[in-house]
C-alpha cells in the first residue's frame, strides 16, 4: 500500500489559516502523522455518517478534527478543519 498524498481544498486552506497558531500546528502535525502512519491510534480515524457520509475524520488532539475523502489513487482531499461544534452544526 502506498502512502497517502494529501491535497487541500481551498475552503480547507481558509479554515486552517483562521485557526490559532497552536491549533494550526496541531492540524499540520496530524496530517503528517496520518501520511506516515494512517493507522496510528491517536488519530482516531473513523468514517463519517449523515451529512458527511463518504468522508473520513481524524483527530488533531482535543476537539480539533480534520475531514477528508479519498480521491484518485492514493490522494486524499482535505475539505474541512475545525472543532466538533464547528464541523457538525
Amino acid at each position: 500500500m502506498s502512502r497517502p498524498v494529501p491535497v487541500y481544498h481551498r475552503n480547507f486552506e481558509k479554515q486552517l489559516a483562521k485557526l490559532p497558531q497552536k491549533q494550526r500546528d496541531k492540524a499540520i502535525d496530524a496530517i503528517e502523522e496520518f501520511v506516515s502512519n494512517p493507522l496510528r491510534p491517536s488519530l482516531r480515524v473513523h468514517a463519517l455518517k449523515g451529512k458527511w457520509s463518504g468522508y473520513i475524520s481524524i483527530s488533531a488532539g482535543g476537539d480539533l478534527r480534520l475531514h477528508f475523502k479519498p480521491v484518485n489513487g492514493n490522494k486524499i482531499l482535505f475539505v474541512a478543519v475545525g472543532t466538533h461544534a464547528q464541523l457538525y452544526r
